[in-house]
């Protein structure tokens, strides 16, 4: 992670992408969010600068990693949001730092996905019915899918984040001490608003769960849901309290690109 352009910002926003992301795809996040938030998307390991190291497939060897290589940027406020895969990475570093103390995020924004096993194991499959199941998630360009070396190239880091995503489970008993706000497409037939609203459970704090129209990939329209995100992190306010929601919002999500 390169250092964020706004060091005089009140709050950092730390962003981890879903399986097969990188840090690419919070680039243009900062023109969405006033000066206030500064935004810092997380490079993880077997992707974009960092394609060279092996990806993790286990939440608890990343997260005491992230928590050493990220401390030092944890001299002001900070959140976390993560979508997907992300969204279990997210969780699970504030779950770690809030038991380790005393630093701790603000608030913790969980996106399109669920604190519960799935309904299929995808990391699992063949490779064939992996990019299969890729495909119908609507998860990766035209590109990558008609593109053997590409395939041949990345699906190992595929398959690594799917064992991730689909292993990273919180403990049934974990209870995150800080606001969290989840985020749901309409249309996503594995994380929407219903399955999604399970990590109310998870929080000790306020929980606020939001609708935003689209399928699993909502937030490549990033407008609506950044507009909840900076006017949650700019106003200090957060979720209103325990069990509010769900909250329709936002437009039609376009294709996954």
């Amino acid at each position: 992670m390169s250092r964020p352009p706004r060091p005089a910002a009140d709050i950092r926003l730390f962003c981890f992408p879903y399986a097969g992301g990188g840090s690419s795809i919070f680039r243009s996040w900062a023109g969405h969010l006033d000066g206030r938030v500064e935004v810092c998307p997380v490079l993880l390991p077997g992707r974009e600068e960092r394609f060279g190291e092996p990806p993790h497939t286990r939440v608890t060897d990343l997260v005491p990693q992230l928590a050493d290589r990220l401390a030092g940027w944890f001299d002001k406020p900070f959140a976390f949001f993560g979508h997907s895969m992300g969204g279990e990475i997210a969780f699970a570093l504030a779950d770690h730092l809030c038991a380790r103390g005393p630093v701790r995020p603000a608030h913790v924004f969980v996106s399109g996905c669920v604190p519960l096993p799935g309904p299929v194991q995808r990391h699992t499959l063949p490779d064939p019915e992996l990019l299969v199941a890729i495909r119908e998630m609507n998860g990766a360009p035209a590109d990558f899918l008609n593109n053997p070396e590409l395939i041949e190239l990345m699906l190992p880091t595929l398959r690594a984040d799917f064992t991730l995503a689909e292993t990273a489970l919180p403990d049934p008993a974990a209870v995150l001490p800080v606001p969290l706000t989840a985020f749901a497409g309409t249309d996503d037939p594995e994380a929407g608003p219903r399955q999604v609203k399970a990590w109310s459970r998870h929080a000790g704090g306020a929980f606020e769960l939001y609708e935003l129209a689209g399928d699993h990939f909502f937030l490549h329209d990033a407008g609506p849901l950044l507009e909840i995100v900076g006017r949650v992190l700019s106003s200090g306010s957060g979720p209103r309290g325990p069990g509010s929601g769900p909250h329709s919002y936002g437009r039609s999500a376009p294709d996954s690109r």
